[in-house]
């Protein structure tokens, strides 16, 4: 047939001259004897127009090969039926045209069918199955291009597209090319991710946003990912740090044992025996263990199989132990982990911790603040403590324990056994929970039961207003801060009214340690009798002068809360109080002076017996005997001379008393006529003459 239609086609320059020529000749013809009809048309459709002359006739040939696909209906050549190009791409019809003289002539007609985009692609297989292990190697086919390639019937080339269905499998299969359905991996598989997912691949007769009609095919592809043994054993428990859990860390074990003493039985570790697993689970290959490390005596031992801990012999050194433990996969050695064990050697606990108590009451009030005191039951001024004791200390006081509360998260217990709200309390009510008191060196444990009582703040009969610790150490930080203030406070008055005469006391003091205690006043004038003499006139002058301003204005120099004592002081003791300052300005001048004299010996072998009034001391085997009664000599008389001086020291000390209590009364506003009553008159040893001794004593009094 098909050859039949390539002649029929290359004959058709040819026909329609031939055509009309004869058509011409013998009374027919057509408009076109080679039309082109596209496929699927409906029933009825006009191939072609045909003129006859007159007494002419046209029919068509029953021996045409398509003869049924085609009707004269007057004067027009109609299709009976839709052609499809996908089955006839062309077709021949033979017309007869005849006379009533018998003529008989033919007329070819060929109809060419054009293509129209009518069919989808298709697959081969609509829903396919694919299992794919989770070590496959990136880039390697998942399904075959054959597997999936679509076919057109109108021929159109096939563009190809695919999506998943499953969220967070994105990215991981893709196929080689728009127009090569062949899809592989893209990037490796992970079973913690996912375990299956589902492909949908599309096929197109036009590229992704032709406006021209597209036909679409699909093909459903199911991958189910295997999981492989890619995995080393995890250590239990352990923590996941990522989210897709395909890295879990697990932490160490610790345990404990009696120092000089061997465990039968497996150890008890923190927070569990040792177990591994293989995390790829379905595969779950088995584990076996082994220490590896820090164990140098032999003293412990690890079943392979179970991974209990055991003991070969007793510990004699205090030191902990910190094992190395392998665990690896039986099938395969390089699959391992290791973890840490560290055993504590500890002394031997006879006794477990217990509680005195059974049952502890309390009571607490409803919103509270979170961390407030439990209170004791029928004491509320008492927080609720409770306390395990163990007989194996001699107070039956173990620092090692810690508390806490079993069952109950709206309540905390501290490391000393206080009581604590956790949250804030909203109804009444009676809360019974499980406290535990743990020995976190023996791991020994006791337990108790609390029950604390929830009450309205109206229901509480005492006074009393509780306070969280919070509230305390506010207040203490308040109280220390204004303590403070207070005593700066006070050292500032004291400084104030008692500065100025400890200041001269200790001036005072320090003047006579440098000086030697007295100077030689006669000595002195002697050697500037002028300036003396002319300071001692203007001294009097000053004092006089400052006593007489004094007397006129007392007022002023006293403080008004004074008053009644000031008047009641003589004048001369006002007057004294209000030239001290400038009598100890005049001294601090003739410290310093005197300081910067030369010091000079008042021992003299040598008598200046024409200066009357003269004072100097001699041995006494240097006196002369002529001077008769202008010299005095005292006699050396040993025992006697030691309890004078002891006298004369012990009468200075008390005068020096009597000074300082001067000075203090001075300070709050009372003074004295003159500090030279203080100075002791037995310092002249030797007078020149009677005269002289009594303007001495007049002098002094």
């Amino acid at each position: 047939m098909a050859v039949s239609h390539w002649l029929l086609t290359s004959g058709l320059f040819l026909l329609p001259f031939m055509t009309r020529v004869s058509a011409q000749q013998q009374g027919c013809s057509v408009e076109n004897n080679n039309p082109s009809v596209y496929e699927n048309n409906p029933p009825g459709y006009v191939v072609t127009r045909i003129h006859t002359e007159p007494n002419f006739m046209v029919t068509i040939d029953p021996a045409s090969p398509d003869v049924s696909f085609f009707t004269i209906q007057g004067s027009e050549l109609q299709l009976t039926r839709s052609v499809d190009y996908e089955v006839d791409t062309v077709l021949l019809v033979y017309l007869i045209c005849q006379n009533s003289d018998l003529q008989v002539d033919s007329l070819q007609i060929v109809v060419t069918i054009l293509n129209v985009n009518d069919n989808p692609p298709v697959f081969k297989q609509t829903n396919l199955t694919e299992v794919v292990p989770e070590d496959t190697k990136v880039n390697a086919t998942i399904v075959a291009r054959q597997d999936l390639s679509a076919s057109d019937a109108d021929l159109d080339i096939i563009f190809y597209e695919l999506t998943t269905t499953v969220q967070g499998t994105d990215g991981y299969f893709a196929i080689k090319g728009v127009n090569n359905p062949e899809i592989y991996l893209q990037k490796s598989l992970d079973y913690e991710k996912f375990k299956l997912t589902t492909l949908l691949l599309y096929a197109r007769d036009r590229p992704v946003g032709s406006t021209d009609t597209t036909h679409t095919a699909t093909a459903t592809i199911n991958i189910f990912i295997e999981q492989a043994d890619t995995k080393p054993p995890w250590f239990l428990p352990c923590t996941f740090v990522n989210a897709e859990k395909s890295v879990c860390i697990s932490s160490p074990y610790t345990g404990r044992v009696n120092l000089s003493e061997m465990a039968t039985e497996p150890l008890t570790l923190e927070p569990g025996p040792i177990f591994a697993i293989d995390p790829d689970y379905t595969i779950n290959e088995k584990i076996r263990y082994s220490i590896v490390g820090g164990d140098t005596d032999k003293v412990f031992s690890v079943d392979a199989d179970t991974g209990n801990l055991t003991m070969n012999k007793a510990v004699t050194s205090p030191d902990s132990y910190l094992l190395q433990v392998m665990a690896t996969q039986a099938n395969n050695i390089q699959k391992y982990s290791v973890v840490s064990v560290e055993i504590k050697v500890i002394n031997k606990s006879v006794y477990p911790p217990y509680f005195e108590s059974r049952i502890y009451n309390g009571t607490v009030f409803v919103g509270l603040a979170p961390r407030s005191f439990v209170l004791q039951a029928g004491e509320p001024s008492s927080p609720l403590m409770i306390t395990a004791t163990d007989e194996d200390f001699p107070d039956k006081v173990n620092p090692n324990i810690e508390y806490y509360i079993k069952n109950s998260t709206d309540f905390i217990a501290t490391r000393d056994g206080l009581i604590l709200t956790n949250v804030v309390l909203q109804s009444p009510g009676k809360v019974a929970m499980e406290a535990v008191g743990k020995d976190m060196v023996s791991l020994q444990e006791a337990s108790t039961v609390i029950v604390v009582e929830v009450v309205l703040p109206a229901a509480v009969t005492s006074p009393e207003k509780t306070h969280t610790a919070q509230d305390m150490a506010i207040l203490g930080g308040t109280l220390a801060a204004l303590l403070l203030i207070a005593l700066v406070f006070l050292g500032v008055m004291i400084y104030k009214q008692y500065g100025k005469p400890v200041k001269h006391l200790l001036r005072k003091k320090t003047s006579k340690e440098i000086s030697g205690g007295y100077q030689n006043q006669s000595y002195e004038q002697e050697e500037h009798p002028d300036v003396n003499t002319k300071q001692h006139e203007t001294s009097e002058n000053d004092s006089v002068q400052l006593m007489t301003d004094a007397l006129e204005q007392p007022a002023l120099s006293l403080p008004s809360s004074n008053a009644e004592e000031t008047n009641g002081l003589p004048k001369a003791s006002i007057a004294s109080t209000i030239i001290f300052d400038q009598e100890e300005k005049e001294e601090e001048v003739k410290e310093e002076a005197e300081h910067e004299k030369e010091v000079k010996s008042i021992l003299k072998t040598d008598r200046h017996v024409t200066d009357d009034g003269y004072k100097a001391v001699w041995f006494k085997t240097d006196v002369d005997p002529d001077a008769g009664e202008r010299v005095e000599v005292i006699e050396d008389n040993g025992a006697d001379s030691d309890d004078d001086s002891d006298q004369d020291l012990q009468k200075n000390e008390e005068e020096e008393e009597d000074y300082d209590k001067d000075d203090h009364h001075r300070g709050l506003g009372i003074s004295f006529a003159s500090e030279s009553s203080s100075l002791p008159a037995a310092e002249e040893i030797v007078k020149m003459s009677p005269t002289d001794a009594v303007t001495e004593d007049d002098n002094d009094v």
